[in-house]
């Protein structure tokens, strides 16, 4: 079920091993992302996720837009 959490948490869980998804498209990602994301653009992700993720660790989705 998603959540929205705050920064610390993010931390928190991608300590503990949690999966960072961010979902613009792969040129945007190049651009700017956060160290260790996964790139998996939102018009993939319900069809990819299930091939790319691990199903056993927690998943943060995320969107950086700058604009």
């Amino acid at each position: 079920m998603p959540t929205e959490i705050d920064r610390r948490e993010v931390q928190k869980l991608v300590e503990r091993g949690a999966q960072l998804v961010e979902v613009l498209p792969p040129d945007e990602y190049e651009e700017d992302h956060l160290p260790g994301a996964i790139n998996l653009p939102l018009r993939r992700l319900e069809t990819e996720a299930v091939r790319i993720l691990d199903s056993a660790r927690p998943v943060i989705v995320y969107c950086w837009d700058a604009a």
